[in-house]
């Protein structure tokens, strides 16, 4: 793991699995837009891929030096994007994904630490990653978080 994109152990709290910086989500309405920006950037675009269990379409962008990107787009029906682009039309960066190799550590360190987490959707295949899990928590003082497994 690259020690910048990690938390290390804070003095009192047991050393554990860290999380390791992913990819920022970034909700889009039209995302071509996105997709411009981000190829102008220098992106290398992936595949696109529809979630069903959500509803959105998805997409990863990545940079050598750059933080990813996951584009993420409604579908044809409501779904948990929706709102969020209704507010936001022209795109907004809506949660931070971390990795992990060990999820239940890594919420018991949040635990340690006395972090106010709360689970809004448990660990569930996702396409996007080869069907590894994700999951995603509200951190009260952060935000919307995504783990990928």
């Amino acid at each position: 793991m690259n020690a910048a994109n990690t938390f290390p152990a804070e003095p009192g709290l047991a050393p554990g699995p860290h999380l390791k910086f992913h990819h920022l989500g970034l909700a889009a309405r039209r995302p071509d837009e996105a997709r411009a920006f981000l190829a102008a950037l220098g992106c290398r675009m992936g595949e696109e891929v529809f979630d069903p269990s959500q509803n959105v379409h998805l997409q990863l962008c990545t940079h050598p030096t750059h933080p990813a990107v996951e584009i993420i787009w409604p579908g044809e029906t409501k779904g948990p994007i929706e709102k969020l682009t209704e507010r936001h039309a022209s795109g907004i960066i809506y949660h931070v994904c971390y990795e992990t190799d060990n999820l239940p550590a890594a919420l018991a360190r949040f635990a340690e630490a006395r972090l106010r987490v709360v689970c809004i959707s448990s660990p569930t295949p996702a396409p996007l990653f080869g069907g590894r899990k994700v999951s995603f928590y509200n951190v009260m003082g952060m935000g919307l978080i995504e783990i990928l497994e």
